[in-house]
């Protein structure tokens, strides 16, 4: 069950961060900005151009703490994998504590940022004035593009990825609908995976998958299986080289694809996290983070949208994995659907 939860988190996921590159070269949302020279507007040349034994040897660290410094997440990245995997096969005594402090470093940090997400209001106020007082209001356009790209590349996700794998595994979708909206409805309402997290492993119990499955499936999907942020983190990334005038050649949006393959997961289920990446992401490849400011402002609005697609595709997920263990229950009739009327008997 783990081995096929990772492949199925990370096909799709992978699928997720393609289409989300695909859209935004179809609408290039950022391309025509007019910048006046008083903003910073890097040189193409200033984007690292790595070569394919340099790709293998810039993924791993030469110094962590420089690693940290310099913002290069995917060493980082790199460098926690291994660090896990050596934590794993250490004894329990010498185990355990690394995992305590692990975890409460990791809750310290999710706090840090929430405390920080606090001035989040502040910066947007801030960011938008000061990118409308230098650009005028046509940014809103480019903004309003980069949103309609947003919906329109979730629906192509949704219809033409996670509906036809729910049909190649038998599943109802009529049932699934029924079964996943209220905890969709709090997901976009909250604009937060983890509010929707204990309705939804309750939904997914009523529609027929063992609580084991559910219990193992859906949070590890909270941190592999982000499908709306994937999406959202390639296409914001491309925006923003495009709102900076940055001609990125195809090679360079591939290898920005791949880094968002691991640097994507983990990502806290709270609102902005995924803003982190993106700017961490942003810095790795040389690109300027002043367009990310200018997303602040409509970043409620695609948060809505992420969110929703992450709760959607751990609940489809859990199922398929079911499924694919011949362990799916479906009950016959599944909770809020209206049952068909029976004849009265006198």
């Amino acid at each position: 069950m783990g081995w096929k939860s990772l492949l199925y988190f990370e096909v799709v996921s992978t699928i997720a961060l393609f289409i989300g590159l695909i859209a935004i070269n179809i609408s290039k949302a950022g391309v025509g900005v007019n910048i006046p020279k008083t903003m910073v507007h890097p040189d193409v040349s200033s984007v690292p151009v790595l070569k394919e034994t340099d790709v293998l040897l810039h993924v791993f660290p030469e110094n962590l703490a420089k690693a940290i410094y310099e913002g290069n997440v995917l060493q980082i990245v790199v460098f926690s994998i291994l660090f896990g995997i050596a934590v794993a096969m250490l004894k329990d005594k010498f185990k355990r504590p690394l995992i305590v402090f692990s975890e409460a470093l990791s809750e310290a940090m999710f706090k840090f940022t929430s405390l920080i997400m606090y001035f989040a209001p502040l910066a947007v106020f801030a960011a938008i004035a000061y990118s409308i007082g230098q650009m005028g209001l046509d940014i809103f356009v480019n903004l309003f593009k980069l949103l309609a790209t947003l919906y329109v590349s979730m629906i192509v996700f949704l219809l033409g990825v996670l509906i036809p794998i729910a049909l190649a595994f038998r599943i109802s979708v009529r049932k699934f609908i029924i079964a996943i909206s209220e905890p969709v409805a709090i997901a976009f309402a909250t604009t937060s995976c983890e509010s929707a997290l204990p309705i939804a492993m309750e939904r997914m119990e009523e529609l027929g998958v063992p609580r084991k499955i559910v219990a193992f499936v859906m949070p590890t999907g909270y941190s592999f299986n982000l499908d709306g942020t994937a999406l959202y983190l390639s296409l914001a990334t491309i925006f923003v080289a495009q709102i900076s005038g940055i001609n990125l050649p195809f090679e360079k949006q591939l290898l920005i694809v791949f880094t968002l393959m691991l640097t994507s997961k983990g990502v806290a289920a709270v609102p902005r996290a995924s803003l982190v990446i993106l700017l961490a992401t942003a810095s790795s490849f040389g690109l300027p983070i002043w367009p990310i400011y200018i997303i602040l402002g409509i970043d409620e609005l695609m948060d809505m949208a992420r969110t929703s697609v992450n709760v959607i595709g751990n609940c489809l997920a859990t199922v398929v994995i079911a499924r694919w263990e011949n362990e799916f229950n479906p009950p016959v009739q599944v909770r809020n659907e209206v049952p068909p009327l029976q004849k009265m008997t006198g």
